[in-house]
């Protein structure tokens, strides 16, 4: 196993993953919109042809939360005909692919980090869309690893983090949510841990165990309002903002969609399954912070 298709060329992961694959001995191959679109077919098919992969790692997805409310049908089409489309290619081949996913599979209110076991239960179309990513990718590859994730943060894209630090510099005081909690997760540490896994894939084979659904976040749990102060805390260190962060709860800040007020995941089968554990979130936030104000 070497070469590794990636979707989602420009995104966050996808990003993290054309350095993290490197250090592991792979050989990347991005690609993204426009040679690569799940409402065509053919251009799937021309990817994979073109690259011959050892494993697959959909990165692309409809990732705005409140637009899916209203255009469900183009987020299924990203978040489910796509993975299925591409699950088919590597079924085809024999391939291992990662699915990545969401917390917000889940409604948060079990009070408890959820287990992989847990019955999803998603509260708005978003949700419903990646949850049908999985059990297309499940259904159609055997050889698939689904990682949920959350709360996903980079240097580049759009982002929590890239918010505040924006706003932050135009504003004194900022009102952040302070009653939902989840584990930010940079993506050069979730980027990290998929090149982990799939070095263990190549290194030990495939194994049954492998197939199925993994949690893959961050180490720690936090809220939205205690992450924009960590955010200001460490980018102060680096010449960056530093307003007041007051808290709010949600019914002070409504959006289209509803969140799952506690999203957190456990990532213990991850760590059992494949060896991996991806670093503290205040650890990512320091890697982060430095990379966007002291590159």
């Amino acid at each position: 196993m070497r070469r590794i298709l990636v979707t989602g060329r420009g995104g966050q992961l996808a990003t993290g993953l054309a350095d993290a694959l490197p250090a592991q001995g792979f050989e990347p191959f991005l690609f993204g919109q426009p040679e690569l679109e799940f409402d065509q077919p053919a251009t799937i098919a021309a990817a994979f042809a073109a690259t011959r992969p050892d494993a697959v790692v959909n990165c692309a997805a409809w990732t705005a939360v409140d637009a899916a409310e209203d255009q469900e049908g183009a987020a299924f089409v990203a978040n489910a005909v796509g993975p299925a489309l591409v699950a088919g290619h590597c079924a085809a081949s024999g391939i291992p692919l990662i699915q990545v996913s969401t917390d917000y599979v889940f409604d948060g209110r079990k009070g408890a980090p959820y287990l992989e076991t847990d019955v999803p239960n998603p509260l708005g179309a978003y949700g419903r869309t990646k949850l049908a990513g999985e059990w297309a990718a499940l259904a159609t590859n055997p050889m698939t690893v689904v990682m949920r994730t959350a709360w996903v943060f980079s240097p580049v894209g759009n982002n929590f983090l890239r918010t505040m630090l924006r706003v932050g510099a135009e504003r004194p005081v900022l009102r952040v949510v302070a009653d939902q909690q989840g584990s930010p997760t940079a993506a050069p540490d979730l980027a990290d841990a998929i090149a982990g896994v799939l070095a263990r894939v190549r290194d030990a084979g495939w194994q049954a165990s492998h197939r199925g659904v993994f949690h893959a976040v961050a180490g720690g749990f936090t809220t939205w309002h205690a992450f924009a102060q960590a955010i200001f805390d460490a980018a102060a260190a680096l010449g960056g903002p530093r307003p007041e962060v007051q808290p709010i709860t949600t019914a002070d800040y409504p959006t289209r969609a509803a969140r799952p007020a506690d999203g957190r995941l456990d990532t213990g089968r991850l760590a059992d399954t494949f060896g991996v554990r991806l670093p503290r979130w205040e650890q990512g936030l320091d890697r982060v912070v430095r990379a966007v104000l002291a590159p």
